[in-house]
C-alpha cells in the first residue's frame, strides 16, 4: 500500500466551542415529498460539517453526563439515551429510512471499584470489563517475562503471588490465563505507553484471576526494583457489577434502492464504564448519524443501510448478534458492509482497513480490497496521506467477515503507538497513543481533532455516493441462496474468505 503525504492543521473541539458556539442540533429537517435527485458525489461530501459532528457529539455527551454513571455503557440509561437520540433522529427525517431497534440481552459491567497499594504506596489502578472480584493482602509481586504470551514467561515463583505483567501483542485474556496456571493469585498489568492506567475488556463472564491496570512508569518502576532483589508487596481489591442488561441496535434502510444491492454501514454506539467515550465511539455514530441525515436529501439506486450497534465494548456482541440471526438469504443481499471506529483520534493517522492484505497479510473476502482502494483514491484526490489499518477483526466488522461479506472502512488510531513516520505525516507526537484519552473519562468532546473528524466523515460520504450509485466494477459475490431468484447481473459470483475475529481492544 502507497503512503501519500501532505501538511495537516490539527483544530480543537475546544476552540470551535468557543468560536461557534452550540452546533445545530442533529435531525430536524424532515424529508421532501417531492422526488429527490440522485444523490451526487461533491455536493453531498460538502455537506457533511464539522458543525453538525460536533453539534452531534456534544448531544451524547450531554447524555452521558446527565445519567448517573456519566458513560454510556450498553444497557444503562446513557445507552438508551443513545439509542433514543439516534432513532428518534432517523425518524424525524420522515419516510425515508425503516427505523428498527433490535433488542440484545447480555452481560455487562455495570460499576467498577479499584485499589492497590505496593509497600504501602497507593498506586492509580484501572479495571478490566468482566475482571473477576479478588481482593488480597501484602502478596509479594513477581515479574513475568517478556510480554507474558507464552507459558515460558511464566516462571514457576508465580505459585501463590501476582503476576506484573507488561501490556503489548497478546491478548489480557491470555496473559492472565497463562499466569493464573502457574499459581499467581491475581496480575497486575502496566501500560505500553505514557497515557494512564491499563484498563480493557476481557471479552465476557471468565473464570480468570483478578486483574488489574496500572501506568507504564509505575510498572516499569516496580519491575527493575524486583529485578534488583527487592520484594514488593501488593495489597489489592477490584471489584466489578455484571448484570444482565438489555439494549438495542439501531439498524435503518432507505425504503428506496434496490434491496438486492445493499451497502451497508456500521458503528458502534456504547462506550466504556470510565467515560462518555466520545472519540470511542461517539465520533462512528455521529459521523453515520450526519451522512445518514444529509442522505435524506438524495435518491440512491442501491440501497442503503446504517446500523449502530450495541455492546462493542463487550466483545463485539450487538453486530455479532446481529450478523448471526440473519439468514443467509439476508447477508447475500449486502454487497460491502464499512464500519467506522474511532474517527477523531487527538493524535490521529488517516487510518484505511487494509483489504488487499498488502499491508499486514491479513486479505479480507472479493470486495474489500476494492473498498480500500476507493478510499484511498478518494484520499489521493483531496492530497491527503493515509495509513493502512490492520484488517483483524478487531471492531464491528469481525463478524462480517466470519460470514463472508466483504468489508472495509476508516478509522484515525486508538491505542497503537505513534511513529516517527506517521508524524511526519500526520503531525502529532510520536510515543504515545493515536488517542491519549483512549478509554478514559477525558473521552470527551474537547479532545477530539476535528481535522480528522471532517476528512473521515466526509470519507464516509464518498462511500455512499459511489456505491449508493453504482456497482460497477466491484466484484461478484459468491452466494447461492439468491441464485434461483435473482438474474445474472444482480448476483455476485467470487471467492469469499473468512477471517477469524478477535475481540475489539483487548491487547
Amino acid at each position: 500500500m502507497k503512503i501519500q503525504s501532505s501538511t495537516l492543521v490539527l483544530s480543537t473541539a475546544a476552540g470551535l466551542l468557543a468560536l461557534g458556539g452550540s452546533a445545530e442540533p442533529i435531525g430536524r429537517r424532515i424529508g421532501s415529498k417531492r422526488k429527490l435527485p440522485l444523490v451526487q458525489n461533491r455536493p453531498y461530501v460538502d455537506s457533511i460539517l464539522i458543525k453538525d459532528l460536533l453539534g452531534c457529539a456534544q448531544d451524547l455527551e450531554d447524555i452521558a453526563y446527565a445519567s448517573p454513571r456519566r458513560n454510556r455503557v450498553h444497557g444503562t440509561e446513557g445507552h438508551q439515551g443513545t439509542v433514543d437520540y439516534i432513532a428518534e433522529t432517523l425518524e424525524a427525517l420522515g419516510d425515508y429510512y425503516n427505523v428498527t431497534r433490535q433488542p440484545f440481552t447480555t452481560e455487562a459491567t455495570i460499576g467498577s471499584e479499584t485499589s492497590l497499594f505496593v509497600d504501602g504506596e497507593e498506586l492509580a489502578a484501572g479495571s478490566f470489563s468482566f475482571g473477576n472480584n479478588g481482593t488480597w493482602t501484602d502478596i509479594p509481586l513477581v515479574n513475568v517475562a517478556n510480554l507474558g504470551c507464552d507459558a515460558e514467561d511464566h516462571p514457576s515463583t508465580l505459585a501463590g503471588n501476582v503476576a506484573l505483567i507488561a501490556r503489548g501483542t497478546c491478548t489480557f485474556v491470555q496473559k492472565i490465563r497463562l499466569a493464573g496456571e502457574k499459581g499467581a493469585v491475581a496480575a497486575i498489568i502496566y501500560n505500553n505507553a505514557e497515557v494512564g492506567v491499563a484498563t480493557g475488556t476481557l471479552s465476557g463472564v471468565n473464570d480468570l484471576i483478578p486483574v488489574g491496570g496500572i501506568t507504564r512508569a509505575d510498572g516499569l518502576r516496580l519491575a527493575e526494583q524486583i529485578r534488583a532483589g527487592e520484594t514488593l508487596t501488593s495489597t489489592g481489591e477490584f471489584w466489578q457489577y455484571v448484570a444482565n442488561v438489555t439494549s438495542y441496535n439501531v439498524i435503518a434502510s432507505s425504503k428506496r434502492g434496490d434491496p438486492d444491492n445493499v451497502l451497508f454501514l456500521g458503528a458502534h454506539s456504547d462506550s466504556v464504564e470510565a467515560g462518555p467515550g466520545i472519540n470511542d465511539n461517539g465520533s462512528g455514530t455521529c459521523g453515520l448519524l450526519t451522512v445518514a441525515r444529509e442522505l435524506a436529501k438524495w435518491r440512491t439506486n442501491n440501497q442503503v443501510r446504517f446500523a449502530w450497534w450495541t455492546a462493542e465494548e463487550e466483545g463485539l456482541l450487538g453486530s455479532d448478534y446481529y450478523v448471526t440471526t440473519s439468514s443467509d438469504a439476508e447477508l447475500d443481499r449486502v454487497r460491502l458492509y464499512l464500519n467506522f471506529d474511532m474517527i477523531a483520534s487527538p493524535n490521529y493517522v488517516l487510518g484505511i482497513y487494509d483489504g488487499d492484505g498488502s499491508s499486514f497479510n491479513l486479505s479480507g473476502p472479493a470486495g474489500s480490497a476494492e473498498a480500500e482502494r476507493l478510499f484511498e483514491e478518494w484520499y489521493k484526490s483531496e492530497g491527503l496521506p493515509f495509513v493502512g489499518s490492520e484488517f483483524n477483526g478487531r471492531s464491528d466488522y469481525g463478524p462480517f467477515l466470519e460470514r463472508g461479506v466483504p468489508s472495509g472502512g476508516l478509522d484515525t488510531g486508538a491505542d497503537g503507538i505513534k511513529t516517527e513516520a506517521e508524524v511526519a505525516l500526520f503531525g502529532g507526537t510520536a510515543g504515545i497513543f493515536h488517542d491519549p484519552n483512549y478509554h478514559t473519562a477525558r473521552d470527551n468532546v474537547t479532545n477530539l481533532s476535528l481535522t480528522a473528524f471532517q476528512i473521515t466523515g466526509r470519507g464516509i460520504a464518498h462511500a455512499v455516493a459511489t456505491y449508493g450509485r453504482s456497482w460497477e466494477g466491484f466484484p461478484l459475490r459468491n452466494v447461492t441462496s439468491l441464485t434461483r431468484r435473482l438474474s445474472p447481473n444482480k448476483l455476485n459470483y467470487g471467492s469469499s474468505q473468512s477471517k477469524s475475529r478477535h475481540a475489539k481492544k483487548t491487547y
